[in-house]
């Protein structure tokens, strides 16, 4: 009601996910009914994971669900752009280099704001310096040419070809005016400042409370737990640009972003200005549905079913006003922005009918086992179809209400292709707290797109901006779902009649509600909860190399071993060859093999032996090929999910990027890793053939550590694990009897200096050095983890991705011996990336720089000095 009763409209523009202002946007959507929208320009593919391995794409795929997770809490549309995240960067010139300048990031966003139309534009950072990141600062300024540029016709003409008409936002504001977090502002740095810590009884907590709760599904981000205590909470914004005259008072305040905006429903006639003399129906038809709109929201509280009929009324006036300005004779833009407005009127309106009178549907995929089977497991659950499959949804329609209804329509809304054939349920009247029931009969065309991210980049390590396979779709966080079943009902008058709040249903007439749902697929999880999951479509065979990289040496042996994991999708049985497309002179054993599956879901893993020839440092690629049925699959996907998120699918061909390095691994060292949020550097160094275990962090207590020559800390394994903590004496008691320990970075900067977790005093900080070709100085060349067992030379720091290092030492004790120095463009060197210290007998390392990244991307230089950092200590000592 809050919704239907204002025409507001607000833009916030951020970064990355987890910069909104989830406080202020729950408050304007949820606690006035404002229609909001989230531009997040990037999808976060380039930040740290911290809860799991999963980086780049695949890590912009979960932050992408997790927002939308975020976003149904905030009560808010969700778009994005182009714009990749490529990692920290420290000033919004090398942001706007790596997104191949303003117009790719710009575009998307005045396409966002062409479609959307808000009011107001709200910046979540302020341009300047004070944002930090890069990625922060090129927002706010993005946003401000924006502002502008959305209304003018000659900036990017291609999407007013397309039918997008030009938009000018009212106002436009920014934030971070007083710093994250502050408690107090000078009143000159604001124009509004709005409390999110007020309560909203119906929420039952504060609006930044319930974004709160929102936030926590980032768990990549490691919101999981954070919270807000109970009281005020303040944010700030600044009035920077405006079209309308003055809106602030006597002292350059403002109430709210809206001051000074007409957002009545009748308002919408006093844009047209001259042109509402086109239109004379408009002002008074508005004013109607106001009016019904007010009666329906006075009654909820006593009955909501009461709201129903003048709900109905007011969507039969916004449906013959809606028509009629579509075939009046308004210019451009005026007419398109009426419309986007009142469509959306019609959609809230449809919902408010639908709630007050419990009318609700939902279209299900029958199990494989048939409608009367009830709720499989996941695994036995109809969650993806393939080509020329058939499958059943049966929709049913509940009658909640105290009245008499009637189906009018329902219809399955599918692509091009699909073959549809509907079996209706009952006619005539559906009594109160019945259902009524629809079955569709589908099958899925040969030549079918498949459930998959629309944008893609070639190489995620190196390129910014994202490829839009499909345009339909640019903007949006993932394509729609591809089925909807929508159903037209009748209230329906009989013997006396209805007469509702003073509105009549004569005998024999009717009023109409419609609703439509997508297509979803019930199943149990693992703790026999009822989950759905909207229906996705894949090919009938999934073909995955695993692991997706392989890093092998020069010298190594003379082959690797490569596993491929197929899936199945259909039913019926099949058969098929698989076999390896390799480089020339490369051999594979067997040349192909035979594959045969027997039923839906059913996975198998081949191996082939692989021996490479002719080998020098480079790249190199070997791809799975499975021909069935007369068919060549050659891609598979991953079901990127969680059990607080939804779902979708991340796809990659089915090949192996070989990294072949000149590299030598010290004979006998056994190395022992205790895992953190989780990296693929075990993996690596076991296809490069060295003797690595994996030592579970809760095993620390009991483990026999001087099994092993050199121990490594994963990334953040003290944010992570307590036990690593808990077990750090053990771990400096290991060094100290000659053991090597290598902690690379964390993140808990507070925690970790409290600890005292190193041999001698250390301080930890938030240094970085972003710039992945950042110079590099070796400043102990003397020292052996520069020559064995692998000489390394200032040509081993090209070619690294992303960026150098992270979270670098900025004070250390003298025994602490720092082994290279980096730094930003513009900044001073920065020694603390790699610290050397001698404890007893032992060897103590601090490797801050993002190993983490490069191995698992091949990178040669990095792994030569990763592997010596693995041998330091042990140099002639067997191991």
């Amino acid at each position: 009601m809050l919704r239907l009763k204002t025409t507001a409209r607000l833009l916030q523009t951020t970064a990355h996910p987890d910069d909104e202002d989830g406080g202020m946007l729950t408050l304007e959507s949820r606690g006035k009914g404002v229609n909001v929208t989230l531009l997040t320009l990037t999808r976060g593919e380039g930040g740290q994971n911290k809860i799991g391995s999963n980086l780049f794409d695949v890590l912009g795929v979960v932050r992408t669900l997790e927002l939308l997770a975020s976003d149904r809490y905030y009560g808010v549309e969700q778009r994005f752009t182009r714009a990749a995240d490529f990692g920290y960067s420290k000033s919004p010139e090398e942001t706007f280099q790596k997104w191949q300048g303003h117009d790719v990031a710009l575009g998307d966003m005045v396409r966002v704001i062409r479609t959307s139309r808000p009011d107001v534009l709200v910046a979540r950072f302020s341009g300047t310096s004070r944002d930090g990141h890069g990625h922060h600062q090129a927002s706010a300024m993005l946003t401000k040419e924006a502002f502008r540029a959305a209304a003018d016709p000659k900036r990017f003409p291609e999407q007013v070809a397309e039918g997008l008409q030009p938009w000018q936002a009212k106002k436009l504001y920014v934030g971070n005016v007083c710093g994250f977090g502050a408690s107090t502002c000078p009143a000159e740095n604001y124009t509004v400042k709005m409390n999110t810590g007020q309560q909203d009884p119906q929420l039952g907590m504060s609006y930044v409370q319930f974004a709160m709760q929102g936030l926590k599904h980032q768990l990549s981000q490691g919101a999981g737990g954070w919270s807000v205590e109970p009281g005020d909470r303040f944010t700030y914004y600044k009035l920077v640009e405006s079209v309308l005259p003055r809106t602030t008072d006597k002292d350059g305040d403002e109430k709210d972003f809206f001051d000074g905006i007409d957002s009545s429903l009748p308002g919408l006639a006093s844009r047209l200005g001259a042109e509402e003399a086109k239109v004379p129906f408009l002002r008074p038809a508005l004013a109607e549905i106001a009016k019904e709109v007010n009666q329906a929201d006075a009654s909820i509280d006593k009955d909501p079913s009461r709201a129903a009929t003048p709900l109905l009324v007011a969507l039969r006036l916004l449906d013959d006003v809606t028509d009629r300005l579509e075939h009046s004779q308004l210019i451009e833009p005026a007419k398109s922005d009426l419309l986007t407005i009142l469509r959306d009127k019609q959609q809230q309106c449809e919902v408010a009918v639908n709630l007050a009178l419990n009318a609700s549907l939902r279209a299900d995929v029958v199990a494989t086992k048939g409608p009367g089977a009830g709720i499989p497991p996941e695994p036995g659950a109809l969650t993806i179809v393939s080509p020329t499959q058939k499958f059943t949804v049966v929709a049913k329609f509940h009658n909640g209400s105290k009245f008499p209804m009637e189906v009018q329509n329902v219809s399955m809304e599918a692509p091009p292709g699909w073959i549809k054939n509907i079996y209706k349920g009952q006619t005539g009247a559906i009594s109160p707290r019945e259902d009524y029931y629809a079955n569709f009969l589908l099958q899925v065309p040969s030549k079918v797109s498949y459930s998959r991210p629309y944008w893609h980049r070639r190489e995620p390590e190196t390129e910014s901006v994202n490829t839009v396979d499909d345009p339909r779709y640019a903007t949006l966080p993932f394509q729609p779902a591809l089925l909807h079943v929508s159903l037209e009902y009748l209230m329906v008058a009989k013997a006396a009649g209805l007469n509702l709040l003073g509105h009549e249903i004569k005998r024999g007439s009717t009023e109409g509600g419609r609703i439509s749902i997508p297509v979803t697929v019930p199943f149990l999880d693992e703790t026999g909860h009822e989950q759905r999951r909207t229906l996705a479509v894949a090919p009938a065979f999934s073909v995955m190399l695993e692991p997706g990289t392989q890093t092998i040496r020069v010298e190594g042996d003379p082959g690797c071993n490569v596993k491929v994991g197929v899936s199945y999708n259909l039913s019926a049985p099949a058969k098929g060859t698989l076999h390896l497309e390799v480089p020339p002179n490369w051999r594979v054993e067997p040349a192909q093999l035979p594959v045969e599956f027997h039923q839906r879901g059913e996975k198998q893993e081949f191996q082939f032996k692989v021996f490479p020839a002719g080998l020098k440092e480079g790249r190199a690629e070997m791809r799975a090929v499975l021909d069935a049925g007369g068919s060549t699959y050659s891609e598979g996907y991953t079901v990127v999910t969680r059990e607080d998120l939804d779902a979708f699918y991340y796809y990659q061909p089915a090949i192996q990027r070989v990294s072949i390095v000149d590299v030598k691994v010290p004979a006998g060292l056994r190395v022992g890793y205790v895992m953190g949020a989780g990296d693929d550097i075990p993996t690596v160094l076991s296809q490069l053939g060295m003797n690595v275990a994996l030592i579970p962090a809760e095993k620390l207590g009991n483990e026999d550590l001087s099994r092993y020559g050199t121990i490594v800390l994963g990334i953040r394994a003290y944010d992570t694990h307590k036990e690593v903590a808990a077990n750090n004496k053990r771990l400096l008691d290991f060094v100290s009897a000659g053991g090597t320990l290598i902690a690379q970075y964390n993140t808990g900067v507070g925690d970790f200096n409290g600890g005292r977790f190193t041999p001698y005093p250390a301080q930890l900080s938030r240094a970085r050095v972003s710039v992945e070709e950042a110079p590099v100085e070796i400043l102990a060349p003397e020292d052996s983890v520069f020559h064995f067992p692998n000489a390394i030379t200032p040509r081993d720091f090209d070619g690294w991705v992303q960026e150098r290092g992270l979270y670098f030492m900025d004070q250390w004790d003298g025994h602490f011996k720092p082994l290279l120095a980096s730094h930003d463009p513009g900044e001073q060197p920065q020694q603390g990336g790699l610290l050397r210290a001698q404890y007893g007998k032992g060897t103590y390392i601090y490797a801050g720089y993002a190993f983490f990244r490069q191995l698992p991307a091949g990178v040669p230089g990095a792994i030569r000095l990763y592997v010596n950092l693995l041998s330091a200590g042990h140099e002639g000592s067997g191991q």
